[in-house]
C-alpha cells in the first residue's frame, strides 16, 4: 500500500512540476501551473489528514 501511494505522489508531483514550467509565454505572466502545484500539495496534504484521522488503524 505505501509504494502505491509513494507511486502515485511521485507520478503526480512530477507531472504538476512539468505542467508549471511548461508555461512559458510572451505578454504578462502566467500563474495557472504553480498555482495547480499548490492546489495539489493544500489537497495532498487535507487527505492525508482525512486518512489519518479517519481511516488508520492504530
Amino acid at each position: 500500500m505505501n509504494k502505491l501511494i509513494a507511486g502515485l505522489v511521485s507520478g503526480l508531483a512530477a507531472f504538476q512540476t512539468t505542467t508549471a514550467f511548461a508555461n512559458v509565454s510572451e505578454g504578462p505572466p502566467d500563474y495557472s501551473g504553480i498555482t495547480g502545484l499548490y492546489y495539489t500539495l493544500i489537497a495532498v496534504v487535507l487527505a492525508f489528514g482525512v486518512y489519518d484521522t479517519f481511516f488508520k488503524k492504530s
